[in-house]
């Protein structure tokens, strides 16, 4: 049997950072809406999950836990403060927070539009699809 901190390490080094269970809901939801789009176009900052390059739109789809949402969202309930090594992950956290804020001012100052979906936003096709339209239309 593993020690709890061996399974925690492997657990973490399975989770991956392209393709995940939220960007393929919204990339499947969009394709069936009609809209074309590339997927982490290197030229841009932060690779963007999904870019409209015509249209000058971006999407960027965040997990919760992984972009801190809590500290936008208090009432969310998949992001959750770390539990056991704080001193790696508070840090790590506000790292992350402090390149989705450069990455959304330079894409925005380049002139690129920009949505945020954040994971527990996506729990309704018909209010996500509506807002997706919206962003894009």
């Amino acid at each position: 049997m593993q020690s709890p901190s061996a399974q925690r390490s492997r657990n973490m080094s399975l989770i991956r950072s392209k393709d995940t269970g939220p960007e393929l809901r919204v990339r499947r939801l969009v394709h069936a809406m009609g809209f074309r789009y590339r997927l982490h176009r290197k030229d841009l900052p932060g690779k963007p999950d999904m870019v409209f390059g015509p249209r000058r739109r971006v999407i960027l789809v965040h997990g919760c836990y992984w972009h801190a949402h809590l500290r936008y969202d208090p009432g969310c309930k998949r992001a959750r403060p770390a539990k056991s090594n704080i001193e790696y992950w508070g840090p790590k956290l506000e790292r992350n927070i402090a390149r989705d804020q450069s990455n959304l001012y330079k894409l925005e100052h380049m002139g690129w539009k920009v949505l945020v979906l954040w994971e527990c936003e996506l729990k309704d096709d018909e209010t996500l699809s509506a807002r997706i339209r919206s962003f894009l239309e």
